[in-house]
């Protein structure tokens, strides 16, 4: 099993690990009631998904 030889510094630790970020949640307006909403989910508000009653709100 490959091991390091030298233990990595910590200005590369950090440096990697500056790019972990994280991303904007993307969202989108519904049809029904023009609230914002998750893409590809039912609407929260309105309980509508695809133009169609899926959830009882």
């Amino acid at each position: 099993m490959a091991v390091p030889k030298r233990k990595t510094s910590r200005s590369n630790t950090r440096s990697r690990r500056a790019n972990w970020k994280a991303a904007p949640l993307t969202l989108a307006t519904c049809d029904r009631c023009k609230q914002p909403k998750l893409p590809h989910a039912a609407c929260p508000t309105c309980g509508t998904y695809n133009k169609r009653q899926v959830l009882a709100v």
